[in-house]
């Protein structure tokens, strides 16, 4: 599947649109480093800034994320448990006498579109044991080094937990589109077999 934001074109005056705090943001780093708000050094900043964003292009900054409130309470509420469950684990491994094992899994996301995948990213991370190694950003798949991944139906449990993250994630901050796409990936899931 892939993201209804990534391959969506872009519509004209995106550039404008996108560029222009990145331009305005560029100019107060140059006067800061300047250490003297004058109107020399702002128009230069601007040029500067205009100069930079021309010549080192960023890609379209996608700007339809929403807040959706009961998607946000339901990520928050069940964040802050996985944080718990994942903290209580990650001590069992520290003061037991064994050396935890690890593992690098492969995770491919349903909805691979940058804010998700950035969201998701940064939710994996913040989960004590599970860290990303890794974005591959063309194919829409983590890498996460995670703990504790002795046997196979550990290294799935730990995948289908970030699917499910993931899905928590679209669900409080994905536009319609998103939304729509993770609930077709989930149907197909239970149709056709897990998510690989």
């Amino acid at each position: 599947m892939t993201s209804p934001q990534r391959f969506k074109e872009q519509a004209p005056g995106r550039f404008r649109a996108t560029q222009w705090p990145m331009i305005v943001g560029l100019m107060i780093v140059w006067v800061l480093l300047w250490g003297e708000l004058s109107v020399a050094n702002v128009l230069t900043g601007l040029l500067v800034g205009v100069l930079v964003c021309v010549v080192f292009p960023l890609p379209p900054i996608e700007t339809q994320a929403r807040l959706h409130l009961l998607g946000f309470t339901r990520f928050l509420a069940r964040f802050v448990l996985d944080m718990l469950i994942s903290s209580w684990r990650l001590n069992r491994f520290i003061l037991g006498q064994s050396k935890p094992s690890w593992a690098v899994l492969r995770v491919r996301m349903r909805c691979p579109g940058d804010l998700m995948m950035t969201g998701t990213a940064i939710a994996v991370s913040a989960v004590p044991g599970s860290t990303v190694l890794e974005v591959h950003r063309a194919t829409g798949t983590l890498y996460i080094h995670v703990l504790g991944a002795d046997s196979l139906a550990e290294r799935e449990r730990a995948v289908h937990e970030v699917l499910r993250l993931e899905a928590r994630v679209v669900r409080a901050f994905g536009t319609p589109d998103d939304v729509a796409a993770m609930e077709a990936a989930e149907t197909a899931e239970r149709v056709i077999g897990p998510w690989t």
